[in-house]
């Protein structure tokens, strides 16, 4: 592991790092940001997962997070949405390929090789980072952006214990219903849907739900609103009886203007249940 970047933030360090991933076949870069409590020991962690067309860098830069988990004391890690290098398979538009990993292990040609976020983000990022920061993966919540909303539900749902809670801005919530998870899940994973389904976050959360607190957001006015199939997730939540909240943000797109806007709400939410585990 090599350090990119590191900066005093808030009374702690915003750090940026680079590594050699297994389960991706290339090099990774991540941002991580310890509060200043963790120069005395292991602190909780939220995982902020972005979305299409990001790197690391988007949110660290733009979600004004890092003050809010400051006031918590709790880290925050911000990984990569895709493999990158020259060797790694693309594709020419936006939401396939490179900035478009989906967080699922592609087992499907040309991206089978390099495209395997969910082990990287569920598995390898995870041991990196405890075996190399005082971060306490006893206590871990996850929230995400879009694309990085569909993962951090799905990595919720699908590893269970593993979070405290999970949160969303604007998440992909049915992407087997819709153009933006049909296009990647049939390129990543192949024709047979039903290898689709542990990264279908309406579905799962009627069959399976998360076994604590969920907080999702979206904006009234997201100009991706159909993509999203946001009330397939609320209805999902509904019958299920989910404890949680989705809310409607009035005026709100889907920019970063609107994650940072509740994004103070999201840290506090998710800092009460790591600080309760």
């Amino acid at each position: 592991m090599e350090t990119v970047a590191e900066n005093r933030a808030f009374g702690g360090v915003q750090g940026v790092y680079s590594h050699a991933s297994e389960a991706c076949a290339c090099d990774m870069t991540f941002g991580l940001f310890l509060p200043e409590e963790a120069k005395d020991g292991p602190v909780p962690v939220l995982w902020y997962l972005s979305g299409l067309t990001c790197t690391h860098e988007n949110a660290m830069t733009k979600a004004g997070a890092q003050g809010w988990a400051a006031e918590q004391g709790i880290a925050l890690v911000f990984p990569d949405t895709s493999p990158r290098g020259e060797d790694v398979a693309d594709d020419e538009a936006y939401d396939l390929g490179k900035g478009a990993g989906f967080y699922v292990n592609a087992t499907q040609e040309p991206w089978a090789k390099h495209f395997r976020m969910w082990d990287y983000v569920a598995e390898e990022l995870p041991a990196l980072i405890g075996e190399n920061f005082a971060v306490d993966m006893a206590r871990q919540a996850i929230t995400g952006h879009s694309m990085g909303g569909h993962g951090a539900l799905t990595l919720a749902m699908g590893l269970p214990g593993r979070f405290a809670s999970v949160s969303a801005f604007a998440p992909i919530c049915h992407p087997s219903q819709s153009d933006w998870g049909r296009k990647q899940l049939g390129a990543y994973l192949g024709s047979d849907e039903s290898t689709w389904a542990p990264h279908d976050a309406a579905p799962l959360m009627k069959h399976k739900g998360f076994d604590g607190p969920v907080l999702v957001d979206t904006g009234t006015d997201d100009q991706f609103g159909d993509l999203l199939k946001t009330d397939t997730l609320a209805l999902a939540m509904a019958e299920r009886r989910q404890e949680g909240a989705l809310r409607m943000q009035k005026g709100y797109d889907h920019s970063y203007f609107f994650v940072s806007s509740f994004m103070e709400e999201h840290v506090s939410f998710h800092a009460e249940a790591l600080w309760a585990r």
